[in-house]
């Protein structure tokens, strides 16, 4: 038996935040550490999701180029998942040349088997910025349930996809304008087609999520619509027709085949380039997607279409676990309102586990969860650290006092053996829990055994007995010893840091197998040097967390510079400012701010010096479109004749230069 488990790819156009881990992150990892304890053959691929509108709408937002955009956050995001100790076997991104030509094959299989047909549709065409509006760059109001804000092919309040030109009162993103609707030509799968495919996989999936399957079914009682798959951009797949050109693939066509070509990339770095295929093209792989509820459709329904589709025989997703939705402080986390945990700023403040533990026992699994501050800090404190952390530091003081830092093998007293044994009963429920995806029940399961070693020490009283029957406390530390040993394994999972040092302390190898636990009652543990596994929360770090949250949910209070001295109409008419092609740029020696610019300003080509060396790297600049002030009197500036002025936004030390302008030709005039 082999296992791909996947996690949906986060968008690389913004940083992780704590709903993204508790959805689809933290439960695989989870899931996919406990089959390796049991030495099962599992890879866990994900990526960056680097095409569709957001990222173009960042890139255009920031006067940047979407491979800019992309290239911050793959590198951020990977870091914050170093951080919270999430461990894939590789993580890539689609706007690679390897995923484009799988996603381009893709296409053409379905293509050349008339399971994608192109006909002529209307879409919102805005006369203010020339372009076509494909999904996210255009929202108003839901058809169906008549929420505002909904973006252009499918409402986040009530999950419904709908043909876009039926959003009501819509607006163009990038202006705020009305949109025109206008024909173009685009290509559909054919998702009917695969209907009976479908229901007859589905029938078999009695073991999903009730949320998943019934998803499933509703769609396919109310029957199946084709689906467009490219849309009308400049970044992105190319639609690989001749017919096709500046289209490109959707996202959602384009982003799950990053789950192959992720695993390509995974297996040439391994040097065998073909081992991919013992995975995906294998009937006996067990492939499941970690997901959050708002990924269903595109995971259980439209990806296995594409699957079915394709001319070499791919497996099919085995389990598609959706999560629901975790909440902030009783808000919905929103990036666009800073209401959000970032994960790497929130790991500066505390260890990897202390989040992991709790997003676990808070998971989102059957219903949409909360994390507070409060409750954060109370799982840790009275959990981690007054129950499990306690069994650890008071089995470990009274050894070092007591025993000289050894607990020896003893033979079982009847009590002994009854705690053992229910000890166990409770570690194989949490086994068993791993299997169905029950991260939120193991956490209670698992603390449940240290409480019952915390009870077992507290009913033997070895303070009371010690100088009278040292041979009954050794017992009593022996099983409490043999606790934290099964917990270390059970607990490995969720929080694996924590757990190996627990075994360090006890002098025992880090977790490789579930069978550790099973095998440690045979010999002395040599406790090595000791200290608390776990630190309390104080009220001073919740006040701090929430202060940042609120802080960071509203506008800063700033200080802007004076305005300047009012100005009339003659005498802005006098400025000049142009589109400006920058054609060469490099640094000023000998400066830290200025930059040597060659520009291109339509009817001719300029030299200037502009300080902005700070803010930008001369290669980054070379075809940016800008505005500049063309008449200005010349000055010298560094041995250079400066012919002109960059426009730049300024604030504190940041500087931005005046876009997006890339639809403009140089020479332009800006009024």
């Amino acid at each position: 038996m082999k296992y791909i488990v996947t996690s949906a790819l986060p968008y690389a156009n913004g940083r992780l935040h704590v709903g993204h881990v508790a959805g689809a992150y933290l439960p695989a990892d989870i899931f996919v550490r406990w089959l390796r304890l049991h030495k099962e053959d599992v890879i866990y691929i994900c990526g960056t999701d680097e095409h569709g509108t957001p990222i173009s709408i960042s890139a255009d937002a920031q006067g940047v180029t979407p491979q800019e955009v992309v290239e911050h956050y793959h590198k951020d995001i990977k870091a914050a998942f170093d951080a919270i100790n999430i461990q894939f076997d590789n993580f890539s991104g689609t706007a690679r040349a390897p995923h484009h030509e799988m996603a381009q094959e893709f296409f053409l299989n379905l293509w050349e088997t008339g399971h994608i047909k192109a006909r002529d549709t209307r879409q919102f065409y805005c006369e203010h910025d020339k372009r076509f509006l494909p999904d996210r760059y255009v929202e108003g109001t839901c058809p169906r349930c008549k929420a505002e804000g909904a973006r252009g092919d499918q409402c986040d309040v009530c999950g419904q996809i709908y043909d876009t030109v039926t959003l009501i009162e819509p607006k163009c993103k990038i202006c705020g304008n009305t949109p025109i609707i206008r024909d173009t030509r685009h290509w559909f799968l054919q998702l009917g087609d695969f209907t009976q495919e479908l229901q007859d996989w589905i029938a078999h999936k009695d073991y999903w999520k009730e949320n998943v399957r019934n998803f499933m079914l509703n769609l396919l009682e109310q029957g199946l619509v084709e689906r467009s798959i490219t849309r009308d951009l400049s970044w992105g797949v190319p639609v690989p027709l001749p017919e096709a050109e500046g289209k490109v693939l959707y996202v959602w066509f384009d982003a799950p085949i990053g789950y192959v070509s992720s695993t390509i990339e995974w297996a040439k770095n391994k040097g065998e380039p073909e081992l991919w295929k013992e995975y995906w093209l294998n009937p006996d792989t067990r492939m499941v997607h970690f997901i959050g509820k708002d990924n269903i459709i595109f995971h259980a329904l439209i990806w296995p279409a594409m699957l079915m589709g394709q001319k070499e025989s791919y497996c099919l997703p085995h389990d598609v676990p959706a999560n629901e939705f975790m909440n902030l402080e009783g808000d919905k986390i929103s990036t666009s309102k800073n209401w959000a945990i970032w994960v790497n700023e929130f790991l500066q403040d505390f260890p990897a586990d202390y989040l992991r533990y709790y997003l676990a026992v808070n998971a989102p699994e059957k219903g949409d969860s909360d994390f507070s501050f409060a409750d954060f800090q109370l799982r840790i404190n009275s959990e981690l650290n007054n129950v499990l952390g306690n069994l650890a530091n008071r089995v470990f003081a009274f050894a070092s006092k007591h025993f000289e830092g050894v607990i020896p093998a003893v033979e079982y007293d009847e009590h002994a053996c009854s705690v053992i044994q229910e000890a166990w009963d409770l570690i194989n429920q949490a086994n068993d829990g791993y299997r169905e995806y029950q991260v939120k029940k193991n956490t209670r399961i698992i603390m449940d055994v240290a409480r019952l070693g915390n009870r077992y020490f507290d009913e033997r009283k070895p303070w009371a007995v010690i100088k009278e029957d040292k041979d009954q406390v050794a017992v009593t530390l022996r099983v409490c010893a043999d606790l934290l040993a099964m917990i270390s394994v059970a607990f490995y999972p969720i929080i694996p840091q924590s757990m190996n040092k627990l075994r360090a302390m006890m002098g025992l190898a880090e977790v490789e197998t579930w069978d550790n636990a099973l095998q440690e009652a045979t010999f002395a543990y040599q406790l090595q040097e000791t200290q608390p596994l776990f630190r309390k929360v104080s009220d001073a770090e919740v006040e701090e967390q929430l202060a940042k949250l609120h802080s960071g949910s509203q506008e800063q209070s700033v200080e802007y510079e004076e305005p300047k001295p009012l100005i009339n109409f003659d005498d802005f008419g006098k400025m000049d400012i142009r589109v400006a092609k920058i054609l060469e740029a490099a640094r000023v020696p000998k400066t830290d701010k200025l930059l040597h610019l060659k520009v291109d300003i339509g009817f001719e080509t300029r030299e200037l010096v502009a300080g902005i060396a700070q803010s930008y790297e001369p290669e980054k600049l070379i075809g940016r479109h800008v505005a500049m002030l063309i008449n200005l009197e010349p000055r010298k500036i560094r041995g250079v004749l400066s012919q002109g002025m960059i426009l730049a936004a300024s604030f504190e030390d940041e500087l931005a230069v005046t876009g997006p302008l890339s639809d403009l030709p140089p020479g332009s005039v800006i009024r």
